[in-house]
């Protein structure tokens, strides 16, 4: 009988033709993640990266290091992923409890760059990677995330090396090894949230996922029922309540066709976004001002909770992880910016005011078991200085397939993204190429914004 690793490849190289949907929702994934690797190119996070291997850098590298600069497949991935997830601004993905892209879109353009591919071959290969993820997630999670793992760093690197690999050109059996040897590179636990290693997390896992097909492609074997096996991936890293994979099922449909990616309205943790939502549709359907709120309840999941540390955040990245931050710009603003997550806007008085009036709690144990593997809707009361009170649920975030983006959503984050960077005009040709990456024979076009050095984000709210 086949593992779950030899299932997921011998599907990876069984000549799957992708529909004209999966296709479409991947190049929005590619076009949404480059545009976070340039939002994120100067964060902290990933300078520090770029400071700790900058004499690393081999002779005839090709690949390119967002804000400039070349350097070897590894660090490429390395560095762009920490980027792409520095803001976390990057999209959510429900079957790996992942932020998918930000380690697939990196490990996958390094190698793309480097050998030459068309944009089509990179769209198939993100496709592969991305089933490759869902497969893996489903038999931990949700489990495993709430244990504390960063499935990002841990599913994401398994999934990714059997993208990546299948970009390299490894058969079924090499894509086997890449994966297997990727479970013995998956780490990264949720403690860290809140702190600029939880974005080096991401280019971690894209790093990993790199070397470990350039291993298996060099021969390096390992166990091929390692996901399932005792001391196995499912065994140590899936929680007490991970129920395994007694079935298999991949691609039929794509998991981009069923689940969808969910890519992000707001610059902040996926797990204040319903709340945020329902907020802002709260104040568009009654129309009151942040000044007649009295008190904002949030009701959301156990993980959400334990996700949310930072009830009064001290910095930018505190913030991003704090439902009161993120539910008092909601109060005050139609929108969430990236400029609102800066050290001048977390300090602004009109945010800090409003703290205290926000609240959170988990729903039961109980609740969510009885609920099953779907999460339950997240509930958001509002009272107001003259007596009402507002309540609202949402079950997907703005972004979900349930609730998608349209072009003008698309094209609004991605200037927010990149207008440090590049000019109106470039910001439009860019996304128009990206728009259009399986008609685009080569990727040398992303080369020039991706050596761009970025702009400094030091601004406030006001």
């Amino acid at each position: 009988m086949a593992s779950v690793i030899e299932a997921i490849t011998e599907w990876s190289r069984s000549g799957v033709a992708f529909s004209d949907l999966a296709r479409l929702r991947a190049r929005h994934a590619v076009a949404d993640t480059i545009g976070c690797m340039l939002a994120g190119a100067d964060d902290p996070s990933v300078r520090a990266v770029r400071a700790a291997f900058a004499g690393s850098v081999a002779d005839g590298a090709r690949c390119n290091l967002v804000g400039g600069g070349l350097g070897p497949e590894g660090l490429s991935a390395l560095v762009n992923g920490t980027a792409a997830h520095a803001l976390d601004y990057d999209d959510n993905f429900r079957p790996a409890a992942s932020h998918a892209s930000a380690v697939l879109v990196p490990a996958l353009l390094g190698v793309a760059l480097a050998r030459g591919a068309t944009g089509r071959e990179l769209v198939d290969a993100y496709l592969v990677g991305l089933e490759a993820q869902a497969a893996v997630g489903r038999g931990v999670n949700p489990s495993h995330y709430a244990a504390g793992w960063h499935a990002t760093s841990t599913v994401g690197c398994i999934g990714t090396a059997a993208g990546v690999a299948w970009l390299r050109g490894l058969d079924a059996a090499g894509i086997a090894r890449a994966m297997s040897l990727a479970v013995s590179m998956a780490a990264g636990v949720k403690g860290q949230f809140g702190t600029p290693a939880k974005p080096l997390h991401a280019g971690l896992a894209a790093r990993n996922a790199v070397e470990a097909a350039a291993l298996a492609e060099g021969g390096m074997t390992g166990r091929l029922d390692i996901l399932e096996a005792p001391q196995g991936f499912r065994e140590l890293f899936g929680g007490p309540d991970a129920t395994g994979w007694d079935e298999v099922s991949i691609g039929s449909p794509h998991v981009i066709e069923s689940d969808g990616l969910m890519p992000k309205r707001h610059p902040c943790c996926g797990s204040t976004h319903n709340a945020v939502d329902i907020v802002l549709d709260l104040r568009a359907w009654h129309g009151f001002a942040a000044a007649e709120v009295l008190a904002v309840e949030t009701l959301v999941g156990i993980a959400n909770q334990r996700n949310l540390a930072y009830p009064s955040p001290e910095d930018e990245m505190q913030a991003r992880f704090s439902m009161p931050y993120c539910v008092a710009l909601a109060l005050l603003k139609d929108r969430l910016e990236l400029s609102d997550f800066t050290p001048a806007a977390v300090g602004a008085p009109p945010v800090r005011a409003l703290l205290s009036r926000i609240t959170m709690t988990a729903r039961s144990r109980e609740e969510e078991r009885t609920a099953g593997p779907r999460p339950l809707p997240h509930r958001v009361t509002i009272r107001l200085a003259d007596g009402r009170i507002l309540s609202a649920e949402r079950a997907e975030a703005k972004g979900s397939i349930a609730d998608p983006f349209d072009d003008a959503d698309r094209r609004a984050k991605f200037a927010d993204c990149c207008r440090g960077t590049l000019d109106p005009a470039e910001i439009e040709r860019l996304h128009d190429r990206l728009d259009a990456l399986d008609r685009q024979d080569g990727l040398t076009f992303l080369e020039q914004p991706l050596a761009m050095t970025p702009m400094r984000r030091d601004s406030g709210w006001a």
